[in-house]
């Protein structure tokens, strides 16, 4: 007789926290890219408007 294990198996509790893991790291890389930009755009407009 079978037993069956109601339990997720450990592979797929580290697969799920490592995609879940990505996508938070990869959102965050998003916002910083774009933070970045404004940033920079930002400072070019500064030293147009100073010159």
């Amino acid at each position: 007789m079978k037993t069956i294990n109601q339990k997720p198996a450990i592979s797929k509790l580290v697969a799920s926290f490592d995609n879940e893991l990505r996508e938070i790291i990869m959102n965050d890389l998003k916002m910083l890219r774009g933070a970045k930009s404004n940033f920079l755009k930002a400072i070019k407009n500064e030293q147009l408007s100073v010159a």
